[in-house]
């Protein structure tokens, strides 16, 4: 029962998460559109991630690379690190913080491995 309660909310977090990124990139989108100077900086950022299985990295690779605005380009799990391109790189600790609070427990209930990050 755990297991459902934590994929469950884990979905919920998805979900939300979806939807605010699909917000703040249309927002992106217009910013730009209308003053040049104001045009999104694209970056690569590595975010690290607790230990967990492969099959639990590639899940958060795959939900990052969903939200709009990011794309997983590398799963390192020596490191426990994520390579991603960000659209903007104006909020890189909110993204960071984001995928921490929303994603990573939930997939910690269901693939973490229970080793110290």
């Amino acid at each position: 029962m755990r297991r459902v309660t934590a994929a469950l909310g884990l979905t919920g977090r998805f979900v939300r998460a979806l939807v605010l990124s699909a917000w703040q990139t249309v927002r992106v989108i217009f910013r730009a559109s209308t003053d040049a100077d104001r045009a999104p900086v694209p970056a690569f950022v590595r975010v690290r991630f607790a230990p967990m299985t492969e099959t639990g990295a590639a899940l958060l690779g795959c939900m990052v690379s969903l939200t709009p605005g990011t794309t997983t380009l590398d799963i390192d799990m020596g490191q426990h690190e994520l390579l991603v391109h960000v659209l903007d790189r104006a909020d890189i600790d909110g993204l960071v913080d984001g995928i921490r609070t929303d994603f990573e427990p939930g997939l910690l209930a269901l693939f973490g491995t229970g080793e110290g990050a």
